[in-house]
């Protein structure tokens, strides 16, 4: 059987969780898509825009040339200085072959032919930077002729498109981590009340249930479910804890009787070789009957929610109480006891018998499986809210991959089949521990066994 393996206890982050990233994929995707239409009508915008302006300016150059009749600088001459002085929203200019200005509102410009766009409108020092879109044709006798019209339109709207795109992208980008985070936390908290309820009756809370929302949803759909196997394994754990109860309880009684029988015979004479097989018998019937009282006290913590007749408990206490139990048999076996108490007045709540059996079935399974000349320790010392109790001895130790074997019921190691013991002491430890809500770790002292039990200080009353 694989060993059982107590879940980390954490919450998911809403930024690590499914949810969320599902949302900021899908908030990603329209994010790209709306940008990409509102680029894509930015663009055609655009060209639209600077058409409908190039058309202008052609037409003003065309009616130009035309009523000039001849494409030189004396005809375009007087049609050019009555358009400078009437249309003061057109950019024009007239230079001769020399490249000197005969009419216009401009500077000089290189005559270039063909449409240009000039960064700024040529008309004042310093330049004021504004966009001149404008057409420019050599003329017959060398001159130049330009006419443009100003650009500063296309710059708004460029501008404007620019804004509303950034401003739309940040807007898209807050909105979708907000709602994915309002979402995903939405979600978790349906996702951590299963997760609860299931560490809740790992740690041996079989009646723990998903709590219903009542809205119908594929949560409570899926809780109803887990509910319902919930149910029926909690059912079927009580039929066997059952069985096993009742078992037990039946089996004492025949064995009890079986043991009074013995006495009876241990009255009439016996031989010494009848004698010796009646002491055998004896003592594997004290054996089976100690076995099946672990396994009902083991049922019995097993089955209990809340600790029985807990009260305040001095850890060091506890300690130095199982010490001075111990220490004569320790000796006897010539090991050797060391006592290290650090926790001074930190107390917990528990249930002093059964935190006492577990010190003593932790101390006799080192003394139990150490040989003479062997250290053994018993400290305690606290952390924060946590106090620690350590046994740790230098003996032979239990291999990694056996430790949490170890826990379970009747199971013993090969090396251990020559000590006394019935393969229930770890059992019983582990079940008191988890019932005052703590943890229970076997780990390598390099050489020999460490044993750590970690539980909750109880909390400090305030007058």
């Amino acid at each position: 059987m694989k060993p059982y393996r107590e879940p980390p206890s954490y919450r998911l982050s809403v930024f690590q969780s499914s949810s969320f990233r599902i949302i900021a994929m899908f908030a990603g995707c329209f994010v790209i898509s709306g940008v990409s239409v509102m680029a894509t009508s930015g663009y055609h915008s655009l060209a639209l825009l600077e058409r409908q302006m190039k058309n202008v300016v052609a037409n003003e150059s065309n009616e130009a040339l035309m009523e000039a009749h001849s494409h030189d600088v004396p005809h375009l001459r007087p049609i050019m200085t009555e358009l400078v002085q009437n249309e003061p929203g057109f950019y024009y200019l007239l230079e001769n072959a020399r490249q000197e200005i005969i009419v216009g509102n401009m500077f000089h410009l290189q005559p270039v032919a063909g449409w240009r766009r000039l960064p700024w409108t040529h008309r004042s020092v310093p330049p004021d930077h504004r966009l001149v879109i404008g057409y420019g044709s050599i003329l017959q006798d060398g001159g130049y002729l330009f006419v443009g019209i100003d650009g500063e339109p296309l710059q708004t709207l460029r501008h404007d498109l620019w804004f509303i795109l950034s401003w739309s992208v940040a807007g898209f980008i807050v909105i979708g981590t907000i709602g994915g985070f309002i979402l995903s936390r939405l979600v978790l908290g349906r996702i951590e009340n299963i997760s609860q309820t299931a560490r809740n009756i790992m740690r041996g809370d079989i009646s723990q249930r998903i709590t219903l929302n009542a809205t119908n949803d594929e949560f409570d759909h899926l809780a109803v479910s887990l509910n319902a196997m919930l149910d029926r394994n909690e059912h079927l754990i009580d039929s066997v804890r059952q069985v096993t109860d009742d078992i037990a309880h039946d089996m004492r009684r025949p064995l009890s009787r079986l043991a009074q029988q013995l006495d009876e015979i241990a009255r009439d004479g016996l031989t010494e070789p009848q004698v010796n097989v009646l002491n055998r018998a004896r003592g594997s019937l004290e054996e089976a009957l100690e076995i099946f009282s672990s396994l009902l006290k083991l049922a019995q913590i097993e089955a209990d929610e809340d600790i029985p007749d807990s009260q305040l408990l001095n850890v060091d206490d506890l300690l130095v109480s199982v010490a001075e139990l111990y220490q004569p048999i320790i000796e006897s076996k010539r090991q050797k006891l060391e006592l290290n108490c650090l926790c001074q007045t930190a107390r917990l709540s528990g249930n002093k018998a059964l935190l006492m059996q577990v010190l003593v079935n932790l101390l006799e399974n080192a003394i139990n499986h150490c040989p003479p000349g062997s250290r053994i320790l018993l400290s305690s010392f606290t952390e924060g809210e946590t106090i620690t109790i350590t046994v740790a001895d230098n003996g032979p130790g239990i291999p990694s991959h056996e430790r949490e074997r170890v826990f379970e019921k009747m199971v013993r190691l090969d090396n251990s089949r020559s000590v006394p013991g019935s393969g229930l002491g770890l059992s019983m430890v582990q079940a008191i521990v988890r019932l005052h809500k703590g943890q229970i770790k076997l780990l390598d002292n390099d050489p020999g066994l460490r044993c750590e039990i970690r539980l909750r200080k109880a909390p400090v009353a305030t007058s």
